[in-house]
């Protein structure tokens, strides 16, 4: 479905700068992670080896010692942050040309993939089930809740109903 552009309101202005901010966001640290890829390897390694964290024999059967599988890790997660920027710089043109239906559902998926990666890959499972939370040299979940909860309250915005106009007696 193609909608026609219509004149700018302050829905699509807010809803295409949220977007094209984590677009350009996403972009930078998938651009980083590749341009200097050992620098975030090392994160990675370090979380999943859980090398960093308290010494509970309870805990370290969760650890993923292998580079090689740590290192699949670190590249799937760069593959998720480049596809999610691509998404996230295409809803953006699609907000900045007046397109809503089709900038809205763009933005939304690589909104939704921003969500997974920060919320459910670093928050959940790096945090908690790697226990990131115990490592003072390795922990980014405060980087990753930030990310999460613009990446949130971009969502809601991109989800909002766009006001229709006014026709016939409402209108005054």
């Amino acid at each position: 479905m193609t909608t026609t552009p219509t004149r700018p309101t302050g829905l699509r202005l807010a809803a295409g700068v949220l977007t094209g901010i984590l677009a350009l966001y996403i972009t930078l640290v998938a651009f980083g992670n590749i341009t200097d890829f050992g620098t975030n390897q090392s994160y990675v390694r370090h979380v999943l080896s859980m090398d960093t964290t308290f010494k509970d024999s309870d805990l370290k059967w969760r650890a993923v010692t292998s580079t090689a599988l740590e290192d699949t890790a670190y590249v799937l997660i760069i593959v998720w942050e480049s596809v999610a920027a691509l998404l996230l710089i295409w809803g953006t043109s699609l907000w900045a040309r007046g397109r809503d239906d089709s900038a809205r559902r763009w933005s939304t998926y690589g909104l939704l993939m921003l969500m997974l990666l920060f919320g459910g890959g670093f928050i959940a499972i790096g945090g908690e089930w790697f226990a990131m939370w115990q490592s003072e040299a390795w922990n980014g979940l405060d980087a990753a809740t930030r990310i999460f909860l613009i990446s949130g309250v971009a969502l809601i915005v991109n989800q909002l109903p766009a006001r229709q106009p006014r026709t016939g007696s409402d209108a005054s």
